[in-house]
Protein backbone atom coordinates (compact mmCIF):
# COMPACT_ATOMS: atom_id res chain seq x y z
CA UNK A 1 0.00 0.00 0.00
CA UNK A 2 3.02 1.98 0.42
CA UNK A 3 3.87 2.17 -2.90
CA UNK A 4 0.75 2.74 -4.62
CA UNK A 5 0.47 6.38 -1.72
CA UNK A 6 4.66 6.90 -2.78
CA UNK A 7 3.44 7.17 -6.42
CA UNK A 8 0.23 9.11 -5.88
CA UNK A 9 2.41 11.61 -4.22
CA UNK A 10 4.99 11.44 -6.89
CA UNK A 11 3.09 11.80 -9.42
CA UNK A 12 1.31 15.00 -8.00
CA UNK A 13 4.51 16.39 -6.96
CA UNK A 14 5.46 16.11 -10.75
CA UNK A 15 1.95 17.45 -11.77
CA UNK A 16 2.98 20.54 -9.94
CA UNK A 17 6.48 20.83 -11.21
CA UNK A 18 5.64 20.37 -14.61
CA UNK A 19 2.02 22.52 -14.47
CA UNK A 20 3.00 25.59 -12.48
CA UNK A 21 1.56 28.17 -14.54
CA UNK A 22 -1.80 26.37 -14.26
CA UNK A 23 -1.70 26.32 -10.50
CA UNK A 24 -0.62 30.48 -10.27
CA UNK A 25 -3.66 31.20 -12.82
CA UNK A 26 -6.05 29.02 -10.46
CA UNK A 27 -5.21 29.53 -7.09
CA UNK A 28 -3.34 32.84 -7.13
CA UNK A 29 -0.27 34.07 -5.71
CA UNK A 30 1.16 33.85 -2.73
CA UNK A 31 2.92 36.52 -0.71
CA UNK A 32 5.12 34.81 1.12
CA UNK A 33 6.69 33.24 -2.01
CA UNK A 34 7.03 36.39 -3.55
CA UNK A 35 8.05 38.48 -0.43
CA UNK A 36 11.14 35.72 -0.20
CA UNK A 37 11.71 34.17 -3.28
CA UNK A 38 11.67 37.24 -5.70
CA UNK A 39 9.11 40.12 -6.88
CA UNK A 40 7.79 38.34 -10.25
CA UNK A 41 8.61 34.20 -10.04
CA UNK A 42 8.38 33.80 -6.49
CA UNK A 43 5.12 32.19 -6.48
CA UNK A 44 6.09 29.71 -9.38
CA UNK A 45 9.62 29.22 -7.76
CA UNK A 46 7.45 28.16 -4.64
CA UNK A 47 5.49 26.09 -6.11
CA UNK A 48 8.24 24.24 -8.08
CA UNK A 49 10.05 24.25 -4.75
CA UNK A 50 6.74 22.34 -3.06
CA UNK A 51 6.22 19.91 -6.09
CA UNK A 52 10.14 18.52 -5.84
CA UNK A 53 9.88 17.83 -1.72
CA UNK A 54 6.50 16.31 -2.66
CA UNK A 55 7.73 14.05 -5.38
CA UNK A 56 11.18 12.95 -3.68
CA UNK A 57 9.10 12.07 -0.33
CA UNK A 58 6.82 10.05 -2.78
CA UNK A 59 9.75 8.13 -4.09
CA UNK A 60 11.01 7.57 -0.55
CA UNK A 61 8.06 6.12 0.45
CA UNK A 62 7.58 3.51 -2.38
CA UNK A 63 10.95 2.61 -2.39
CA UNK A 64 10.25 2.12 1.95
CA UNK A 65 13.71 4.71 2.09
CA UNK A 66 11.82 7.25 4.58
CA UNK A 67 13.31 5.38 7.48
CA UNK A 68 17.13 5.35 6.71
CA UNK A 69 16.82 8.81 5.09
CA UNK A 70 15.25 10.04 8.42
CA UNK A 71 18.08 8.19 10.16
CA UNK A 72 20.78 9.70 7.72
CA UNK A 73 19.45 13.30 8.23
CA UNK A 74 18.79 13.43 12.02
CA UNK A 75 21.57 10.46 13.22
CA UNK A 76 24.01 13.56 14.12
CA UNK A 77 21.20 15.20 16.15
CA UNK A 78 20.52 11.90 17.99
CA UNK A 79 24.24 11.30 18.27
CA UNK A 80 25.16 14.01 19.73
CA UNK A 81 21.93 14.03 22.45
CA UNK A 82 22.60 10.95 23.32
CA UNK A 83 25.04 10.73 26.68
CA UNK A 84 28.04 7.96 26.24
CA UNK A 85 28.85 5.90 29.44
CA UNK A 86 32.25 5.06 29.84
CA UNK A 87 32.74 1.16 30.02
CA UNK A 88 33.19 -0.23 33.70
CA UNK A 89 36.33 -2.25 33.78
Amino acid sequence: MNIVWGLLIAAMGTAMVIKTEWLVNNFGRIAFFDRYLGSEGGTRLGYKLIGLVAAFIGILMATGLVGGFLQWILGPLLRASRVDTAPEI
